[in-house]
């Protein structure tokens, strides 16, 4: 059984219809990127997920009993806060130092349970933000484009953690992403939105999708590149030149 079905969804802020029938359905285990542009609803499509938005039409269905991570796009603390990692981590959950402890190793942190979250750096931060998704066990984790403001290195080595958690832990991951070179490389399926579904499978379908194309233009080729590059091992120059355009790109 799907951990979550999306069926005909419609959403609408104001007089702003966002979503319109949208259907998708998340498995048990697997990486699932949604990709698209800006204003293109996804953000309100986890939102709705969560239940912090109500649908104007359409249904979506969780598996019962399903436990949700959810990891935000950004967190505000006030930088005079004095507030340790795992006083943060405990603020709306109820578990232990060990419980924090634990989900701070899967996050890739060990180290940072007394550290206090005003001297955390960007990646630190969000690991944090990670852990505390995690602290519970979930089924099911959402990340709302969680490598936001990071650079380079750091996005990237947050997303091979996410390869990690899903290795270790076997929680399926829901997330949205504006880096189409990592969601090539660390995606089992690709959902590309922009109000409504345009085309969806594994990263090498959409890639060459004509609607993906349509949406993110050259880009296309330097993110199959890499995908070709990281996947086929294929060193050829004219794929390690798609990566790079890619980069330039974005």
């Amino acid at each position: 059984m799907a951990l979550i079905t999306v069926k005909d969804l419609s959403l609408r802020y104001g007089a702003n219809t966002v979503l319109r029938h949208v259907n998708l359905s998340i498995e048990p285990g697997e990486i699932v990127t949604i990709v698209g542009p800006n204003g293109s609803g996804k953000t309100s499509l986890l939102r709705a997920i969560i239940g912090a938005t109500s649908p104007l039409a359409g249904r979506i269905t969780l598996q019962p009993g399903l436990k949700i991570g959810y990891v935000p796009q950004k967190l505000h603390i006030d930088p005079t806060l004095p507030i340790t990692v795992e006083r943060f981590m405990r603020l709306t959950n109820h578990v232990t130092r060990q419980d924090c402890a634990n989900a701070l190793e899967t996050a890739g942190v060990p180290d940072l349970l007394k550290r206090q979250m005003s001297q955390l750096s960007g990646g630190q931060f969000q690991r944090v933000l990670l852990a505390g998704a995690l602290i519970n066990r979930p089924d099911i984790l959402l990340l709302d484009e969680a490598t936001q403001g990071l650079d380079q290195p750091g996005s990237a080595a947050f997303y091979q953690q996410i390869e990690t958690v899903r290795r270790d832990t076997g929680c399926a991951i829901l997330m949205i992403s504006h880096e189409l070179h990592v969601v090539m490389s660390a995606s089992d399926r690709v959902i590309c939105l922009n109000g409504h579904v345009c085309c969806e499978g594994s990263p090498a379908v959409v890639a060459s999708a004509p609607e993906y194309r349509a949406l993110f233009g050259t880009g296309t080729g330097g993110a199959l590149a890499l995908y070709r590059h990281d996947h086929d091992h294929n060193h050829d120059h004219s794929h390690d030149h798609g990566a790079d355009s890619q980069e330039a790109a974005e």
